[in-house]
């Protein structure tokens, strides 16, 4: 039997999905451009909604060209010294420029060189690397993913800022949660960031969704758009609606498939959302989710709040990526049968 295509690992790129080339293509050409605006770049979204995959594809595009040094960081680590040996350990001329020219055994990294001092400042010494590479005509890109506002990230969203006026070959592309970007954007000092394009991971287009399903499947377009409309556009539905229609014997949308994917969508994605959520976001959303959209108006008559006090869960539940509020006056669902998953929780 042919292997299921669709995967539900968070991060992981399956053999079966959607890229988002126009973001792609726009964030890559401006790295490779002489004359490029900008050295940092943002991709934001709700879990599940394919953030990771486009860095990955993004690096992956960049790496094709042997101009370009890709350094991946952990956002749970030292994000500066992390570089720094990342960098020491890519290629072959930038370890033996460490080990002929910097002492790095500060922070355990390469040779003790017994001619020199220690270095104590690690941005100094990346500095130093940077020319390094700049000297040798190469590029850097550093990524990071499920950034949040740390200490670490603030550190090193400064530094970059420093590198980038120093007009050093480096650039910044980071991931995260809307709400954690927000966060890093607002925080004191990081005020370049909000000059950073900040591309948002959109809903995929029901119309390639359905022609997907439609040829993987063998089945008629008009059932193949029903899968499509159930899953919203939210790239970790395609792949959960996928899956489990492709171990279904006749590839067909069954009972059996909904339980599959309400189960996939709550374990891997609604259930930490839900536990993220205030006690008042969970009681505002116990109205909402009795409609699939409704207007601002209707929900304020029928929880007898105010507007002014209701505006800041709008906020809230906007930025978490559950609700849309892009038409004036009206809220919509915005994640896949997020209302049957919600109904379940609160035994409506």
């Amino acid at each position: 039997m042919e292997r299921n295509p669709f995967v539900l690992n968070f991060g992981k790129v399956p053999r079966q999905y959607i890229s988002r080339e126009l973001i792609i293509d726009e964030i890559v050409q401006e790295m490779n451009d002489e004359e490029s605006q900008n050295n940092c770049f943002m991709l934001t979204g709700t879990r599940g909604s394919g953030k990771t995959v486009t860095m990955t594809e993004i690096e992956q595009r960049i790496l094709e060209s042997e101009d370009w040094i890709v350094v991946r960081l952990n956002a749970e680590r030292n994000l500066l010294e992390s570089l720094v040996g990342k960098l020491y350990d890519s290629r072959s001329f930038i370890t033996q420029f460490v080990d002929a020219n910097l002492n790095l055994s500060k922070f355990g990294i390469g040779l003790s060189v017994s001619s020199k001092s220690p270095v104590a400042d690690i941005e100094s010494a990346l500095e130093k690397m940077l020319k390094e590479i700049q000297r040798k005509e190469k590029k850097l890109l550093v990524s990071v993913d499920e950034v949040s506002n740390t200490a670490s990230m603030r550190e090193l969203a400064s530094c970059f800022q420093i590198l980038i006026r120093e007009n050093y070959p480096v650039f910044l592309l980071m991931a995260g949660l809307y709400d954690n970007i927000s966060d890093l954007r607002n925080a004191k000092t990081m005020t370049f960031l909000y000059r950073t394009p900040q591309y948002e991971m959109e809903p995929l287009n029901l119309t390639l969704i359905a022609d997907r399903y439609s040829k993987l499947f063998g089945i008629d377009r008009e059932k193949a758009m029903d899968m499509a409309v159930i899953t919203k556009g939210y790239p970790f539905a395609y792949q959960a609606m996928g899956k489990y229609v492709w171990e279904e014997e006749k590839h067909e949308l069954t009972e059996t498939v909904l339980i599959k994917f309400d189960e996939a969508l709550r374990h891997y994605v609604y259930k930490k959302m839900w536990s993220e959520l205030s006690d008042k976001d969970k009681w505002y959303m116990s109205y909402i989710v009795q409609k699939d959209e409704m207007p601002v108006a209707e929900l304020l008559e029928i929880t007898k709040q105010k507007k002014n006090e209701f505006s800041q869960y709008r906020e809230r539940l906007r930025d978490k990526g559950i609700i849309d509020v892009s038409e004036r006056g009206v809220i919509k669902l915005k994640l896949p049968r997020f209302d049957t998953f919600v109904k379940n929780e609160i035994g409506l």
